[in-house]
């Protein structure tokens, strides 16, 4: 294996028992799911205090709701770019059935919070 390589089990190459994978691509991988993680359990809080401002009925607290929503849905578009991101630089590596980076548009990019576009889908989701 060379410099910057390690085997992952998982990471299996095409028709070979396990291709060494980039370390930069392994951090570029740990670093964007300790993001989703920490979105997602922010998101788990927003989601409790929606629901207690719900359930309190109180016209400050309700009104509070649509700031919190908001975020909610800002984290939520922030934890889809991430795993399109994710799943970009896994085609890219090889480890996605050999799909190039041409392919498959930006490559290991973080989009900046807040960015505000829209995905549009194709007919194949």
């Amino acid at each position: 294996m060379e410099g910057g390589e390690t085997t992952l089990s998982g990471f299996g190459g095409v028709g070979g028992a396990g291709a060494g994978v980039d370390t930069k691509v392994l951090h570029a991988f740990q670093t964007s799911f300790v993001q989703v993680q920490n979105l997602l359990d922010q998101n788990r809080v927003l989601i409790n205090e929606i629901n207690q401002n719900h359930e309190s009925k109180v016209p400050g607290d309700l009104s509070r709701n649509v700031g919190l929503i908001r975020e909610l849905n800002n984290n939520i578009r922030r934890v889809v770019d991430l795993y399109a991101d994710l799943s970009s630089l896994f085609a890219a590596s090889d480890g996605g059935g050999g799909r190039a980076a041409s392919e498959g548009g930006s490559v290991g990019t973080v989009r900046q919070a807040g960015a505000g576009h829209k995905r549009i889908r194709s007919g194949l989701d």
